[in-house]
């Protein structure tokens, strides 16, 4: 078992390093299929699951601080090569789909609350509110449904574990649906065409930059590190604005503008970030993934299958309109997890895609902050009337 902070980042680099070169000289059909994300995601969800990872306080310390330090600095670099001006074009049809996946968050937990009550211990309901906050909308949001609602410990533990489990195990089935984004958007008939052009002329935009080398990698680090470091300590003095802005999210939010202004800049004309971004993101996916116990799974069966059916009917009914309105995977899938999983979360999906429309999971993520309060008591309306 791993209990030196150290060690424990080391380790985690070396399993990431380790999945990136297989997967370039592999590659073939069952990368295309199953990413590198993905299988870092799986295996250090794995590695904690058998206790290679202790929770010790050197561990628990070494991860906050490179977790925290890695995701605004990786935000920042993929942000370099972004026009504002198209992610703009794209609002209204993103915005829709973001309330779309709300309600179909909210019908979720209706539904499954019928279906189960007579399982459930007396008191679920506020538990399930208190889920149904942070899963519209962040940590923080659930928090404060916690107080309003005075939710026993023992329940609230549930909904904790459902937080970890199944919201882990949705991250990782959105990331795994990335490379089956084509079939999808054939499936539905989308119109991608916008995204497509931007995709295009993004990597345009790449092919035109001059070769990089020490200079480029070792400016865009320090460069990166240095804006995610002022932007903490910025976020950290700036005021708490109810249950959604908080130090982390003043953090993005500092740390994105300064991305989107570098990029009008020459500095977003210069090759190598999209290199050391990439390094980063895995890092960070390592991170996330090293804190996903699936043993828990065993714990309280009973709310866990209720967390797979609540996810199951939100994303039936995110399929359905994706079908009849004709949307694709991209506007679906980051529209989900900026509710379910926030601004730490939903930006890296957004990336997955194409690292230009990175800002459209930042925006929907801090909508999803600012409103998540207010759809888990409307949450706590519905349920508390069965």
């Amino acid at each position: 078992m791993i209990q030196d902070g150290v060690m424990f980042v080391c380790f985690l680099l070396a399993f990431t390093a380790l999945i990136a070169v297989v997967e370039k000289k592999i590659g073939g059909k069952f990368f295309k299929y199953v990413p590198g994300i993905v299988l870092i995601y799986i295996g250090a969800a794995l590695m904690k699951t058998f206790g290679v990872f202790s929770d010790s306080e050197s561990v628990e310390s070494a991860y906050s601080t490179i977790r925290g330090l890695l995701l605004p600095a990786m935000l920042m670099l993929m942000l370099l090569q972004c026009d504002m001006r198209k992610i703009i074009r794209l609002g209204p049809k993103m915005l829709l789909t973001f309330f779309a996946a709300s309600f179909s968050i909210i019908g979720g937990f209706t539904l499954t609350y019928v279906l189960m009550n007579g399982f459930y211990a007396e008191g679920t309901w506020k538990a399930f509110s208190a889920l149904s906050a942070s899963w519209t909308g962040g940590s923080a949001n659930m928090v404060i449904l916690q107080g309003i609602l005075d939710v026993p410990e023992n329940i609230f533990g549930y909904a904790l574990i459902m937080d970890t489990v199944n919201y882990s195990i949705w991250v990782m089935f959105l990331f795994w649906l990335v490379p089956l984004a084509g079939k999808f958007n054939i499936w539905t008939k989308a119109d991608t065409s916008f995204i497509d052009q931007m995709t295009s002329e993004l990597e345009a935009g790449e092919t035109a930059k001059t070769e990089f080398g020490f200079v480029e990698l070792i400016g865009f680090l320090a460069l990166a590190l240095i804006v995610s470091a002022g932007a903490t300590k910025i976020g950290e003095r700036l005021p708490v604005l109810g249950a959604a802005v908080n130090g982390t999210t003043w953090t993005i939010i500092i740390a994105s503008t300064v991305g989107l202004i570098l990029a009008v800049t020459k500095v977003g004309r210069i090759a190598g970030s999209m290199e050391i971004s990439k390094v980063m993101l895995y890092i960070v996916i390592g991170l996330i993934a090293s804190h996903a116990d699936f043993s828990q799974l065993f714990q309280a069966p009973v709310y866990i299958i209720s967390g797979f059916m609540i996810l199951f009917f939100h994303g039936l009914i995110m399929v359905i309109l994706a079908k009849i309105f004709k949307l694709d995977l991209f506007t679906m899938g980051v529209a989900s997890l900026a509710n379910i999983g926030g601004v730490a979360s939903a930006p890296i999906l957004a990336g997955a895609f194409n690292r230009a429309l990175i800002p459209v999971g930042i925006l929907m993520a801090v909508l999803g902050s600012l409103l998540g309060t207010y759809f888990g008591i409307l949450t706590s309306y519905i349920l508390s009337s069965f």
